[in-house]
C-alpha cells in the first residue's frame, strides 16, 4: 500500500463490536478478567491501552520500523531511549539539538554518569574523532533545530555499525512522509508527535520506533515501567492528525519553499537556513535522502533588536513555541526553543540573537509572505 493509504488505514481498522469507521477512545484505567490469569490481552492501561496500541501499529508502519511505543511527550520518549544505556556510557550528539535535548542530556542525565560530547555531525570525521571506548550511542537531529544542517544518515550509519553504536535519529522535523531513516540504517527514530504527526496543535505526545524486536521488547519495559505513556485522547488525537499527513505536508513543502525563497532575496535577511535552497551547504545530500524540504527554516537578521521589531509585528504569524502546525508559527529561538543552552554554546553552533525560526503552516502562502514583508518593513 503507498503512504497515504497506510496512514489513513493501518491500525484503524472498522472497530469490530459497532463497526465504527474511527477508532474509539478507550478511556480506562483497567481491564476486566475473564479469571486468573485469563483476559483478553489487556491488563492495566500504563502496559496496554487499544487506542494507543492503534497509534502505534499505524507509526510503526509509516516509519517503516517494526515496533512504535508512544510518550506523553517527544522529550518522555527521548528520555526512554536514553535509558536503555547504563552509567559511565558515552553519547555522540549533534551539537545544535532542540534546547530541551541539550537540557536533559547536560542537566538531568550527566548525574547518572553519562557523558555527552556534542559535535558537528555534518562532518564523519569529526564524529570518528569523538568515538571512545565507552560510547554506546550516537544521536542525530537532521536536519538540527533550528540551523537546518544535514547530516547523511547512510555515513552516519556505518560509522555506527563499525563501532557497534545504537543509532537514533530525531525524525520530527521532516516526518516519515519525507524522511525514512531506516532506509539508511537507523536502529531508532523519535518524534515528538506534539509537531507533525498530529499537525493541529493540540496534542502533545511523542514515540520511539524501532526495527530490532530486542530494542522494542527494552523500550516496553521501559515505557510500561516509567509510566510516561501517551493518554488515550492524545493518541486518537495524532490518529486523527495523521491521516491527513501526506496532504499537509506536501502544502507545508510547498510554502516552505515559497517563504524561503521570498526571504532570501529580502534585503534585510542575512541569510537563510533552509534545505531546499540551492545555496544550502547541505542541499545534494538533502535532495538524496529527503523526498521534499519541509516547513521549517530559519534566518537571520543579523541582531536582536531587529529580530524583536519583527516579531513583535507579525500578525498572521503567531510568535510561539512548537512547530508543526497547520498555523504558522514563528519564534526566537535564543530566547525561546534553546534560551537553557548556554550563550557561547549558541553563537558556535550558530543559534545567533538575530536568528529567527519558523514553522511554515498551510494557510495561502501570499498571506504568510505579505504579513512578513510588513513585518520586516518596521526594522
Amino acid at each position: 500500500m503507498g503512504f497515504a493509504t497506510d496512514a489513513i488505514h493501518v491500525g484503524q481498522e472498522p472497530d469490530p463490536t459497532t463497526g465504527a469507521i474511527i477508532v474509539p477512545i478507550y478511556q480506562t484505567s483497567t481491564y476486566v478478567q475473564e479469571e486468573m490469569g485469563k483476559h483478553k490481552g489487556y491488563e492495566y492501561a500504563r502496559s496496554q491501552n487499544p487506542t494507543r496500541s492503534a497509534l502505534e501499529r499505524n507509526l510503526a508502519r509509516l516509519e517503516g520500523g517494526s515496533h512504535a511505543y508512544a510518550f506523553a511527550s517527544g522529550m518522555a520518549a527521548i528520555n526512554a531511549v536514553l535509558t536503555l544505556l547504563k552509567a559511565g556510557d558515552h553519547v555522540i550528539s549533534s551539537h545544535a539539538v532542540y534546547g530541551g535535548v541539550y537540557r536533559l542530556f547536560t542537566r538531568i542525565l550527566t548525574k547518572f554518569s553519562l557523558d555527552f560530547s556534542f559535535v558537528d555531525t555534518t562532518c564523519v570525521e569529526t564524529v570518528e574523532r569523538a568515538v571512545r571506548k565507552s560510547t554506546r550511542m550516537l544521536y542525530i537531529e537532521t536536519p538540527t533545530n533550528p540551523t537546518m544542517a544535514v547530516t547523511d544518515l547512510a555515513a552516519m550509519a556505518q560509522l555506527a555499525r563499525t563501532h557497534n553504536l545504537i543509532l537514533v535519529v530525531d525524525n520530527t522535523f521532516m516526518s516519515p512522509y519525507f524522511q525514512r531513516p531506516f532506509e539508511f540504517g537507523a536502529d531508532i527514530v523519535v518524534h515528538s508527535t506534539t509537531k507533525f504527526l498530529n499537525g493541529h496543535s493540540d496534542s502533545l505526545g511523542g514515540v520511539a520506533i524501532t526495527n530490532k524486536a530486542e530494542i522494542g521488547a527494552q523500550i516496553y519495559f521501559i515505557q510500561k515501567s516509567g509510566g510516561a505513556v501517551l493518554s488515550p485522547f492524545d493518541s486518537w488525537l495524532v490518529l486523527r492528525g495523521v491521516k491527513t499527513l501526506s496532504v499537509r505536508m506536501e502544502q507545508h513543502n510547498q510554502n516552505g519553499m515559497a517563504v524561503a525563497q521570498y526571504l532570501s532575496q529580502h534585503p534585510k535577511v542575512k541569510r537563510v537556513h533552509y534545505p531546499g535552497l540551492p545555496t544550502h551547504p547541505q542541499h545534494a545530500l538533502a535532495r538524496q535522502q529527503m523526498r521534499g524540504f519541509g516547513a521549517m527554516l530559519s534566518f537571520d537578521l543579523g541582531a536582536r533588536p531587529a529580530a524583536e521589531q519583527m516579531l513583535k509585528h507579525v500578525r498572521v504569524c503567531s510568535l510561539a513555541e512548537s512547530l508543526g502546525g497547520v498555523e504558522t508559527l514563528i519564534s526566537h529561538p535564543a530566547t525561546m526553543t534553546h534560551a537553557s543552552v548556554p550563550a557561547a554554546e549558541r553563537e558556535k553552533i550558530g543559534i545567533t540573537e538575530g536568528l529567527v525560526r519558523i514553522s511554515v503552516g498551510i494557510e495561502d502562502v501570499e498571506d504568510l509572505i505579505a504579513d512578513l514583508d510588513q513585518a520586516l518593513k518596521r526594522i
